[in-house]
């Protein structure tokens, strides 16, 4: 839920007088002490609400990976975001509310002596696995960030090599996967899996297959990786997703009802890339992901960076403006492609290239409501159906359109596999960034350090470390 757990509703209060006049100089309103759990839920709360937003000035990747056009202001279909200062606000979003919760969450569990070993233990291991997964959201968009020196009392930390940060956040995952253990003790305020630490473990175990999966071209260790991940444990149906879920009235709604509803805006409609794509498949998800198809049942995409008047084209589809909608951190259907790519590489993971890949569609399909005889005969189709010889391609097209309204995973999975291929920006002339760049307030506050990251270059036409193709 959304941030259902507030500082002041959930801290122990004052709670008496005293003839001490000193007295009179505290707030009675404020708490002592703000629990772990609340921090731990706001930051789950803050980050899953990151993830799922498409208010543009803080997340731009369903444009970037055009799922969606814009229909009126074309900016950030166009990849112009500095003027929204879209990269800093990431860096505040992710950093001030997500990381640092996390940690002040660390502190207060390794401080709290009631706590039995093995639920301080799960708890530590819990926010240590949020803060993992916030770091490699922060690599994947940027490459080179604040990590070693981020959270500490320098207010102007270095930037590690993206690469070893990496196998650091590998090393945390590893860790936190054999200390998990049965009930963590967070209850509700765990939001994700209500205090089921042995879920963790499985999602620990499937994000580490995930990093290793994402550095194979450039890691030597990241077939061990994977190997140690998926014999330890991954998701093995969509009942093991790692979602956010909301509620039906605010302020505790899917980010998506709040920038597609209440805000009574038309801003966004199918963009040509996706409609030509799932046109050409004859994707059954066409109209969930979108409504106003035209009478034969396709999508009518607005060309990619350019105005597109809202009622001619397809519109993001009703299923996705419920504010209930579930938002995901990880899901059944990204780690069977995982291991659809892992298997094809040859690394020794149970299955076959293309049971997973095939448990990857379905997966897909099911979440969105699609008949399996539907599934079934989507997958019969020889553009769709595994290829050995077209590995890439068929991961890259399916794990994207599996990944809408995950704009960041989506606009990753372009990047891994560089399938589907994208339409050049209208406006803009350009193809999409590699990467997106440093915030304004990162030259002003802290020079010397974003200056010298990634090799003194901040252009996003420059990769991430594990973009090699």
């Amino acid at each position: 839920m959304k941030k259902l757990f507030t500082a002041a509703s959930a801290a122990l209060l004052i709670a008496s007088c005293t003839s001490d006049l000193s007295s009179l100089n505290e707030n009675s309103k404020a708490p002592v002490q703000v629990p772990a759990g609340t921090l731990i839920a706001n930051a789950t709360v803050d980050l899953s609400d990151y993830l799922a937003s498409v208010n543009v000035n803080l997340n731009n990747f369903t444009l970037w990976s055009q799922h969606w056009t814009q229909t009126t202001y074309t900016d950030e279909s166009n990849y112009m975001y500095n003027q929204r200062d879209v990269n800093g606000n990431t860096f505040d979003e992710l950093y001030a509310n997500v990381l640092r919760d996390l940690q002040d969450a660390k502190g207060l569990i390794e401080a709290d002596a009631g706590l039995q070993p093995q639920i301080k233990a799960n708890q530590l291991a819990i926010a240590d696995l949020l803060q993992v997964y916030t770091y490699h959201v922060l690599v994947d968009i940027h490459n080179d960030v604040p990590y070693s020196e981020a959270l500490g009392d320098d207010v102007t930390p270095k930037y590690d090599a993206a690469a070893g940060i990496y196998t650091d956040l590998v090393a945390r995952i590893l860790t936190a996967h054999s200390t998990l253990a049965g009930d963590n003790g967070l209850g509700s305020f765990d939001l994700v899996y209500g205090g089921d630490a042995n879920a963790w473990k499985k999602f620990a175990a499937s994000l580490a297959l995930k990093l290793a999966v994402r550095a194979a071209d450039v890691d030597a260790t990241a077939q061990t990786v994977a190997e140690t991940a998926a014999g330890a444990g991954v998701f093995t149906s969509s009942a093991d997703n790692a979602s956010m879920s909301y509620t039906s009235s605010p302020p505790h709604t899917n980010p998506l009802w709040d920038d597609l509803v209440q805000s009574g805006r038309t801003d966004f409609c199918a963009s040509n890339t996706i409609a030509g794509i799932m046109n050409g498949l004859v994707d059954p998800r066409r109209g969930v992901y979108f409504r106003n198809l035209d009478s034969l049942g396709d999508l009518m995409g607005g060309v990619y960076g350019q105005n597109s008047a809202y009622n001619t084209h397809s519109q993001p589809g009703d299923a996705v403006e419920v504010p209930t909608l579930a938002a995901h951190f990880l899901s059944f259907s990204e780690v069977s492609f995982l291991l659809a790519d892992a298997a094809q590489r040859g690394w020794n993971v149970v299955g076959t290239a293309g049971e997973h890949y095939a448990n990857g569609v379905n997966a897909s399909m099911a979440q969105w409501g699609v008949s399996s005889a539907e599934a079934a005969t989507y997958l019969g189709q020889t553009t769709v159906m595994w290829d050995d010889t077209k590995w890439k391609e068929r991961i890259g097209v399916q794990k994207w359109l599996a990944m809408y309204m995950r704009g960041n995973e989506a606009y990753n999975t372009i990047r891994t596999y560089d399938h589907p291929t994208l339409n050049i920006a209208d406006v803009a002339q350009r193809p999409v960034p590699n990467r997106m760049s440093y915030g304004v307030d990162e030259y002003s506050l802290n020079t010397t350090n974003v200056e010298a990251a990634n090799g003194g270059s901040d252009a996003d036409t420059d990769k991430v470390f594990w973009d090699v193709n």
